[in-house]
């Protein structure tokens, strides 16, 4: 069975940093692309972050160039986001997914 599970999230306040991890399960971890998205109440998923089957190509959604670094760990099967400099804007439940499979989610809440 395909899974992926997310965690890491948390209350943070601005200017500060979180570590989200995605563990994953079921199929050849190395093999797929991953990627990062993240959804607030009464707005549609948007994508943040997404890192190739290899580690060596990522992309950042603008929003979050410069202080958000996605990275994964084909042995260990997790894919990671470290997320830095936070800002209140940044609150939202984070997605881990790869192709059609999504995880549960984390919140992030980045308040004062």
């Amino acid at each position: 069975q395909v899974r992926l599970v997310e965690s890491g999230g948390g209350l943070v306040r601005p200017g500060g940093s979180l570590r989200l991890s995605c563990a994953a399960s079921g199929f050849i971890f190395r093999n797929f692309n991953m990627a990062w998205y993240r959804q607030n109440p009464g707005k549609g998923r948007e994508w943040v972050a997404s890192i190739d089957s290899t580690g060596r190509i990522t992309k950042y959604a603008d929003f979050v160039r410069g202080r958000f670094t996605i990275s994964r760990d084909n042995f260990k099967k997790i894919l990671s986001l470290q997320m830095n400099d936070l800002e209140p804007e940044d609150t939202a439940v984070y997605y881990c997914n790869t192709r059609d499979t999504w995880g549960q989610g984390t919140q992030v809440t980045v308040s004062s």
